[in-house]
């Protein structure tokens, strides 16, 4: 896919490749022994922005395992299909891929997928799923045994800020600003916890609907809590920059913070002069970071020379434990299915992805609560790091 599409000629060519792919088992006998990634991919909607990103990340890490050969002679396969970010469009695409491919492992587009899909995944005994979730309920391998986060889940977001902030200021004061939803809601009670086990107080909890703009009484509260920290979380952008400017002007002196889906590049810059100095977790480098060596960031940079955004990273690190999961099962002379395949993702220990991480990662249950503060700095127009790499 060419970066240049309109989002409309994207889709088109995503349905189509989607498609073509679908066709390709009835015609070519030998496609039947290719190792397939399905996807529900949200490329319209309200989570086009990341949608896209992931599908060209998955794609593309499928591309260089493919020219290198593919995992043991056998070629790799995405097959993508648009959802929207509905769940009840996600799961007729995974009943329409599943259907017609023979899945191994599939990409999911929410929180409500995951959900709702897992006794699906479960039943079919086939398949290894990862996502663009990163919900605390999803981190339990009890529960959800065929199903993976790429990167720390919410709460462990918070552990990785906390953590900073206890390093930073012992003591400190730190406020949660929410969204009424159950993405805003997943980490505060746990995070509570954490926060005094760590020696820090939260002297507030605000919760605010998830798109409003009008946060004027909002700010007055968080100006009167006077904290020297506050983690925004459950929000992409709106209300983030109108609590960061009307605090500012009030006089408030918090730093301000944010969670994986705030912390693209490109959102941050949105906020202008306000978000100077805004930080945030992010499990990964970003596109630009040249801060170390870091070999499948050239790669990228590479074959797609403009910014790409930590939505594309995600995708493409999944791809990357997807391909890596199967080669494992494939070199222990087992079969593809869900259950080895989790397996031979558990077994990843200190694995190097290339620097796409800062440090060797070992996933141990669900997750890999691993990430880093970054800082915006709006004169350089980039998120630099304000911490080393943090493992919980």
């Amino acid at each position: 896919m060419k970066d240049k599409q309109t989002p409309s000629l994207r889709r088109r060519s995503l349905v189509l490749a989607a498609g073509a792919a679908m066709a390709a088992p009835l015609t070519v006998r030998a496609q039947a022994e290719d190792i397939v990634i399905g996807g529900s991919i949200p490329m319209t909607g309200v989570f086009a922005f990341a949608g896209i990103g992931i599908n060209a990340g998955i794609a593309d890490y499928v591309k260089i395992v493919n020219d290198a050969g593919g995992i043991k002679g056998r070629k790799v396969r995405y097959v993508p299909e648009d959802t929207g970010y509905k769940v009840d469009v996600s799961v007729a695409a995974y009943k329409k891929i599943t259907s017609q491919n023979k899945v191994n492992l599939y990409y999911g587009d929410s929180t409500g997928f995951s959900k709702t899909i897992n006794p699906e995944l479960e039943r079919n005994g086939q398949i290894l799923m990862a996502g663009a979730s990163f919900a605390t309920e999803l981190n339990d391998p009890a529960k959800y045994p065929m199903q993976f986060l790429v990167g720390p889940d919410y709460t462990e977001m918070f552990g990785i800020l906390l953590k900073h902030i206890a390093k930073e200021k012992p003591g400190a004061k730190v406020a949660f600003v929410y969204s009424d939803s159950e993405f805003g809601r997943d980490p505060i009670e746990k995070s509570e916890a954490e926060a005094k086990k760590l020696g820090l107080s939260v002297p507030l909890k605000l919760m605010t609907p998830p798109g409003s703009v009008d946060v004027s009484t909002e700010v007055i509260k968080l100006r009167r809590a006077a904290p020297d920290y506050t983690i925004f979380h459950g929000y992409v952008l709106a209300p983030i920059p109108e609590f960061v400017q009307q605090g500012k002007q009030m006089g408030m002196t918090s730093k301000w913070m944010g969670t994986f889906w705030t912390m693209d590049s490109s959102t941050v810059m949105k906020m202008g002069d306000a978000g100077d100095g805004f930080m945030g977790v992010m499990p990964y480098r970003y596109y630009y970071d040249t801060s170390a060596k870091s070999p499948m960031l050239d790669k990228i940079r590479a074959m797609r020379p403009e910014y790409q955004s930590t939505a594309y990273t995600q995708g493409f690190l999944t791809a990357m434990l997807f391909v890596e999961a199967a080669k494992r099962t494939l070199d222990a002379g087992k079969p593809l299915d869900g259950k080895n395949l989790k397996a031979a993702l558990n077994s990843i220990k200190d694995f190097d992805t290339g620097g796409l991480i800062g440090v060797p990662i070992t996933i141990k249950g669900n997750s890999i609560p691993v990430g880093r503060v970054y800082r915006a700095d709006m004169k350089a127009q980039k998120m630099v790091p304000a911490s080393d790499w943090i493992a919980l």
